[in-house]
């Protein structure tokens, strides 16, 4: 009985995933040994599990989906703005001195200005509200940080102020255990395909 046991555990291990296995890539599982007895031993990827939003009414509806449109509009601008940051930040820290920084961050400035400006212009205020705290998320450092760290604390002041002119907070921390916690579900949901 044991040893039907372990043979339907092996047959188990070459077939996990769905996929036969060729016979040259033989894959054994893990093994554990507990109480004296060998166990096979598998370790999962933690998978977060949502409910289905549920609505008091269909004014929170309303503003669930309206606020999914907006995640899923500027979420690949704060993914774009992560992965440019890390490229530009090796170049940036490689410059001799702080007069080729700051030429280097004019250079880059004006390609992602001609590049992305037109689009990001058309962003709402409520949509780049969201596009800060998401690109805090992306990053790890708020969006004043960053512009602090570029250009320099006046340049920072200057758009803090413009932006707290339109309601918006550059210095906006994502928290998405309490705040943000739909924005953060939005986003395992768009990440899983499922929206």
């Amino acid at each position: 009985m044991k040893q039907l046991l372990i043979l339907v555990i092996f047959v188990f291990g070459l077939t996990a995933g769905g996929k036969a296995q060729q016979p040259d890539s033989l894959h054994f599982l893990d093994a554990i040994e507990a109480n004296g007895d060998t166990l096979p031993h598998r370790k999962l990827e933690e998978i977060p599990v949502f409910s289905k939003p549920k609505f008091e009414n269909r004014r929170q509806e309303k503003r669930y989906y309206r606020l999914e449109r907006r995640v899923k509009k500027v979420y690949p601008y704060a993914m774009k703005a992560a992965e440019l940051l890390t490229k530009y930040e090796a170049e940036y820290l490689a410059a001799k001195n702080e007069k080729e920084r700051r030429k280097y961050v004019k250079q880059v400035e004006k390609e992602l200005f001609d590049q992305y400006g037109p689009e990001l212009k058309k962003l709402s205020i409520s949509e780049g509200r969201i596009l800060i705290k998401l690109i805090d998320r992306e990053t790890g450092h708020t969006s004043y940080e960053l512009i602090k760290d570029l250009k320099g604390g006046l340049v920072a002041f200057f758009w803090q102020g413009v932006a707290r002119l339109f309601g918006n907070d550059l210095k906006d921390e994502y928290d998405p255990v309490v705040e943000d916690m739909l924005i953060e579900q939005i986003i395992f949901r768009i990440e899983a395909g499922i929206i």
